[in-house]
């Protein structure tokens, strides 16, 4: 079984899928942002790393994926391969801190990737607005993450929202997570619980 996590910055989805990894005793698979050589400068500057940061993820994840489906194992894995093109790479270009060369030279190593994985077998979307993002991203106090603008967050969620609307690889679940605390709720946690399984099983 393959579950993956997706939504904005500071959604949230780091810690559901480290709930969920325990919850079902499935191995959990993160971001790799901690090691990633290229963020902090990325956020310094991102015109000059918008590239380099985005292959970076891109190969990271597409061994990530690799792993997953060549271990056999159970897995909920934090963010997927679809976001670092659809959400990431595109909103560069859009924002002119990714040229058209670099981004088609970008899209065209994502297609290729693409053709050789396959789709989650459950896709959860954690929807939320951007005073919820903020809060959370204000509240981890990750220094990288400090000089993320409202502009930029609002503009990846557009991404985020029109690319789940479109989203055909595979099952979705849509989970609004700016009423939800499943963290410190119990019954909030049992509530996604219970769509899950919804989603993998059926109702009855």
């Amino acid at each position: 079984m393959h579950i993956a996590v997706t939504g904005n910055i500071g959604a949230g989805k780091t810690t559901l899928t480290t709930m969920l990894a325990k919850h079902y005793g499935w191995k959990p698979h993160f971001e790799d942002v901690e090691h990633n050589p290229y963020l902090e400068d990325f956020y310094a500057d991102m015109s000059k790393w918008s590239f380099a940061l985005q292959i970076y993820f891109l190969g990271s994840r597409f061994r990530q994926v690799k792993e997953i489906r060549e271990s056999g194992e159970s897995v909920v894995q934090d963010r997927t391969i679809y976001e670092d093109a659809y959400i990431f790479a595109e909103n560069l270009y859009d924002m002119q801190l990714l040229s058209q060369r670099d981004f088609k030279n970008y899209l065209s190593l994502f297609e290729l990737m693409k053709s050789f994985i396959l789709a989650p077998d459950l896709l959860i979307y954690l929807k939320s607005d951007v005073p919820n993002l903020v809060k959370k991203i204000y509240k981890r106090g990750r220094d990288y993450e400090a000089s993320i603008s409202i502009d930029y967050l609002t503009k990846l969620n557009q991404k985020y929202e029109k690319w789940i609307s479109e989203y055909k690889e595979g099952k979705l679940l849509i989970i609004e997570v700016d009423d939800l605390d499943f963290v410190e709720k119990p019954e909030d946690f049992g509530f996604i619980l219970e769509k899950i399984e919804g989603e993998l099983h059926g109702l009855f």
